[in-house]
């Protein structure tokens, strides 16, 4: 009889110090040529080709919609021992997710593979583009696993699909979904997946249940009376409703939100007007909303109705604004057992001092957790560190877990921010190892 064992992690990781030195120059390239959400052509055809070149079966072009050519990226790889189970036992098959897509960032890193890249976004505005959320180590570090699990394959058996997903700063895993994901490709039994932050190098924590925020977009169009900037008494100034619209916003979560719950909510971008001599007849401003519970997100978003609809009234308005919402990302949600055995996986691979359970939910969101909530299977995401050690002071460490980030750290979204190449991509590539390979099985024989 034909018993599964696991393969391990040493077999799986055989060939990593000759994939280091070209996965290091990929990651510089796919800095240095960022591409926005739904746009991320150059990247998809890299990863395609690296993954064909490696033994992988792949399918492109996924995740477009009628307007927007899909760039999603999927292989599929069967374990080398698949065979010798001869049916007594189904193998396993487990997703492994990066995203790819860029932020409308202009970079200060003054790395010398720093982007100069510009592009139009989808609403037609020429802008910067860089990675400043790090999804270029994502794409690398995914790649630099695939190559290892196509490199020995001999030593695992099961089925791996490899994800590698458009726009997820703009919701593209539900468009993928949308695209017969579930249909096309095999059911996985657990989806992985893993993010890159301002913590040193070589750390790694995640949490089982709610791990990471659902996050709401919304687009507010306030309606004025434009006229000419010396005579405002003529007009309804849609800028000064803006403004304190954006003021009270704040009193949202300080004044509505009991202490013991969490939200966030952030103005991230305001437009009105062109010149400083007129007023004009519109603004429009741009809204997130983070929340860790279903009650509270309805009751913020509430209250965001109730405070555009109240200042605009107050101001005068002869037109209610409109608020349209954009992106919804839902919670994202660790299964407690699978977060259990990819933990135990990293304590062996790290040791257990470089291995978190962090305390709360992260105000972040993602859109990961779609595929396993579509697919009906646990999820597991997990945080490691991107930064250079000697960026933290020794109490800098000991805080990070209670009081977050350091002030003079640039974090995820900022264009300084810039992840150390070394040690931060062979720990990636290392943790999604042993993470599939708490999942894969490898053949023993039995009585």
């Amino acid at each position: 009889m034909t018993q599964l064992t696991r393969p391990t992690t040493a077999d799986l990781l055989r060939g990593l110090e000759d994939v280091l030195p070209g996965l290091r120059d990929l990651y510089k390239d796919l800095h240095e040529h960022p591409e926005l959400s739904f746009q991320e052509v150059r990247t998809a055809g890299i990863v395609a080709e690296r993954l064909r070149a490696a033994g992988w079966d792949v399918t492109e072009g996924l995740g477009g919609t009628e307007k927007i050519a899909g760039t999603g990226v999927v292989g599929v790889l069967h374990g080398g021992l698949n065979d010798g189970l001869n049916g007594a036992t189904e193998p396993p098959v487990i997703l492994l997710r990066a995203d790819m897509d860029a932020l409308p960032v202009r970079e200060e890193t003054g790395l010398s593979y720093a982007s100069t890249v510009t592009a139009t976004d989808l609403d037609g505005t020429e802008v910067p583009v860089m990675h400043a959320c790090g999804h270029d180590v994502h794409v690398a570090c995914l790649l630099g696993a695939t190559d290892l699990l196509a490199a020995n394959r001999a030593s695992w058996a099961g089925t791996v699909v490899a994800v590698f997903q458009p726009a997820e700063e703009r919701g593209g895993a539900p468009k993928m979904i949308e695209d017969g994901f579930p249909d096309r490709f095999p059911r996985p039994e657990v989806c992985l997946g893993q993010h890159v932050g301002p913590a040193p190098a070589g750390l790694v924590g995640t949490r089982p249940g709610v791990v990471m925020s659902s996050c709401d977009t919304l687009r507010v169009r306030i309606f004025g009376r434009g006229g000419h900037g010396s005579m405002p008494e003529a007009t309804i100034d849609p800028v000064v409703i803006a403004a304190a619209i954006v003021m009270r916003l704040q009193t949202i979560v300080s004044r509505e939100i009991a202490a013991s719950r969490s939200a966030v909510v952030t103005v991230g971008s305001i437009h009105a007007g062109s010149r400083g001599n007129v007023i004009p007849d519109d603004a429009e401003l741009a809204i997130t909303v983070r929340t860790t519970a279903p009650a509270v997100r309805d009751k913020v978003l509430a209250a965001i109705t109730r405070v555009v609809n109240a200042e605009a009234a107050a101001s005068g308005a002869e037109r209610l604004p409109e608020i349209t919402p954009l992106d919804e990302l839902p919670l994202l949600v660790n299964d407690q057992a699978a977060t259990d055995v990819v933990l135990d996986a990293f304590r062996d691979l790290l040791g257990a001092d470089r291995v978190f359970v962090l305390p709360s939910t992260l105000t972040g969101s993602e859109d990961f957790g779609h595929f396993g909530a579509t697919l009906g299977v646990p999820s597991v995401f997990w945080h490691f560190g991107g930064l250079d050690l000697a960026d933290f002071t020794e109490q800098d460490i000991l805080s990070l877990l209670e009081d977050g980030v350091p002030a003079t750290l640039p974090s995820n979204h900022s264009p300084k921010f810039a992840p150390a190449v070394d040690p931060t991509l062979e720990v990636g590539v290392r943790l999604m190892i042993a993470a599939a390979g708490a999942w894969l099985a490898g053949t023993s024989a039995g009585e």
